[in-house]
């Protein structure tokens, strides 16, 4: 597996373009703004994009995704369904945030818990992680222990949990019964900021360190 992280928005969200180094086969994660930013990197490495995946419904996540999934006549998938109302708000979030105008986005599949997506040769396993969001997903791959975590985790951090239908301990749970037990050398990729990983995490992070826990 090969990524390029493309920040876009003026939230600098970490939109990830994944590919298979084989067949050249890829997918979006988050395209949450700045369409010509990520097609010129598109073009610039000379992979065929398959999919978009999302995360969560947030629009500095999905703000692009309908223009570039129209734009290269790909299916949409996730996050999980109960993000579906977010996705229902965008026209209004994009007002509210100050986005290029957002249509209400209708994901050609909803994402359930230990679903197999494939990209080329490439195989990602949906982990449903809610808190941040209730429908928030992960996406994971096993053979190159990494995993693109959206809002959920940070490095030295975790997602907010004042939004509506937000929830803490959900979020807590989430990290530290799904996410941990992939083991400690799993990379992730956040949806903003630097890459860390599950370990550095578990040692380091003031919300969800071992010793709060154990």
């Amino acid at each position: 597996m090969k990524y390029q992280i493309i920040p876009v928005t003026p939230y600098q969200q970490n939109c990830s373009l994944i590919w298979c180094n084989k067949t050249m086969k890829a997918a979006v994660i988050d395209p949450g703004g700045d369409l010509e930013r990520i097609l010129a990197e598109v073009n610039k490495l000379g992979v065929t994009v398959e999919k978009v995946l999302l995360t969560h419904g947030h629009i500095d996540h999905v703000g692009a995704a309908k223009r570039l999934a129209k734009h290269l006549g790909i299916q949409v998938l996730g996050p999980h369904k109960d993000d579906e109302f977010l996705l229902e708000t965008l026209p209004e979030e994009s007002k509210e945030f100050g986005f290029p105008a957002c249509e209400i986005l209708v994901p050609d599949e909803y994402l359930d818990d230990g679903v197999s997506i494939s990209v080329g040769e490439l195989t990602l396993t949906v982990i449903h992680c809610p808190g941040h969001t209730p429908g928030h997903v992960v996406f994971y791959s096993k053979n190159d222990k990494r995993a693109w975590v959206g809002d959920v985790l940070f490095h030295g951090s975790i997602g907010r949990t004042d939004f509506p239908r937000s929830n803490h301990q959900d979020l807590i749970n989430s990290i530290t019964k799904k996410l941990w037990p992939l083991g400690r050398e799993v990379e992730f990729v956040p949806g903003h900021g630097p890459i860390s990983t599950f370990g550095n995490e578990r040692d380091q992070n003031p919300f969800v360190a071992d010793q709060l826990f154990y």
